[in-house]
């Protein structure tokens, strides 16, 4: 956490920089130096190779950085360059190295189209192209279609941007929509080559001879997730009025801010080490004593401190503004949570104090 010495930023495997330390910089602040160091035309090759979310997470991080020495620079493409002739001789084992590196970064699901993408060269589907759109246009572009395929495409799509692109339908079609995406198993190939012609007729997909698993209650549960309290709570009402045993296998697989609190000691600790200051006591403006006890005991007692103090200085928050803090912090937890770096809810491994 980004408190009093930035120990809660603190890389257990950082390495000191030629002249500097590169402790205090996060992943995502290293990659982007070493981005920025590239200079323009390499870097934006790099970056043709993410997803929507990845550019967009590190273009933002790069946008932010300042202050950074020559030496942290040095330091980063250093360890970069150790980090890559270590593991793949430059270029015997490479692919094994990115799979590995993509993959923890980035969990199994989300790594296997990344994946695909640079290593087999995939082509990019109809389907991919609605990552990059802004979720009120993608919500235009399927409003007149069959709702199976409504269903099909929110189940297809980041969970976060799905949710967005729900808030754009009345709440019966949110709900029919839902119930669809939770009934999903699985989908053919022949059914997804016809939705992409129907999406993007100029994009050609690549399928597979085996169905594609999709949606299914799990996906429902987090696509709810991303919905802000009210709306997730009245949609969770209306599918249990339709099906009760649905609506509470989604509940039951929800997890809410306060669900922080079953999160073990060491996932906690880990968490506060990619959360700002200023981000955690924003959440905190709207969460229960018992889950601020949790924080503060999994903290430095200086750090607690600090947090406190800022806590009580800070003025009234709108509740949206502390909904989209606990939203932010919530995303981090889940990225972790894939890349099996804790665990939510609580059966993690052994405490740590």
């Amino acid at each position: 956490m980004a408190a009093d010495d930035n120990e809660g930023k603190n890389d257990s495997k950082a390495v000191k920089a030629p002249g500097g330390d590169l402790a205090s910089l996060s992943h995502k602040e290293r990659a982007g130096i070493l981005l920025l160091s590239l200079g323009e035309k390499d870097a934006a090759e790099l970056l043709k190779h993410l997803g929507p979310k990845e550019v967009q997470a590190v273009g933002a991080t790069m946008a932010a950085l300042k202050d950074i020495t020559q030496s942290q620079v040095e330091g980063v493409v250093a360890e970069f360059l150790d980090s890559l002739s270590g593991q793949t001789g430059m270029g015997m084992g490479a692919d094994d190295y990115i799979r590995n590196m993509l993959t923890q970064a980035l969990g199994s699901d989300k790594a296997s189209g990344l994946i695909d993408r640079i290593l087999l060269g995939g082509n990019t589907t109809g389907l991919d192209t609605l990552k990059w759109m802004e979720s009120r246009a993608v919500a235009d572009v399927i409003r007149h279609e069959h709702p199976q395929i409504q269903a099909i495409v929110i189940a297809y799509l980041e969970s976060d941007q799905a949710a967005e692109i729900l808030f754009n339908f009345d709440e019966k079609v949110r709900l029919d929509i839902m119930m669809r995406v939770a009934a999903l198993q699985a989908v053919q190939p022949a059914a997804l080559q016809e939705l992409n012609d129907i999406l993007e007729k100029q994009f050609s997909g690549n399928q597979g001879a085996q169905t594609t698993a999709m949606g299914g209650v799990k996906v429902s549960a987090s696509i709810i997730n991303y919905l802000d309290s009210g709306m997730a709570s009245e949609l969770l009402d209306q599918i249990k009025e339709v099906d009760e045993e649905l609506g509470i296998q989604i509940q039951d697989l929800m997890f809410v801010f306060e669900n922080l609190i079953d999160v073990d000691d060491r996932g906690i600790q880990a968490l506060l080490r990619e959360v700002s200051t200023d981000l955690l006591v924003i959440a905190l403006k709207g969460a229960d004593d018992d889950l601020k006890e949790k924080i503060f005991k999994n903290m430095s007692k200086r750090a607690a401190e600090l947090l406190r103090d800022d806590l009580e200085a800070k003025g009234p928050v709108k509740v949206s503004e502390v909904e989209a803090a606990q939203k932010e912090i919530l995303s981090i937890a889940r990225r972790m949570s894939d890349a099996g770096e804790i665990v939510l809810g609580g059966a993690g491994g052994e405490q740590m104090m």
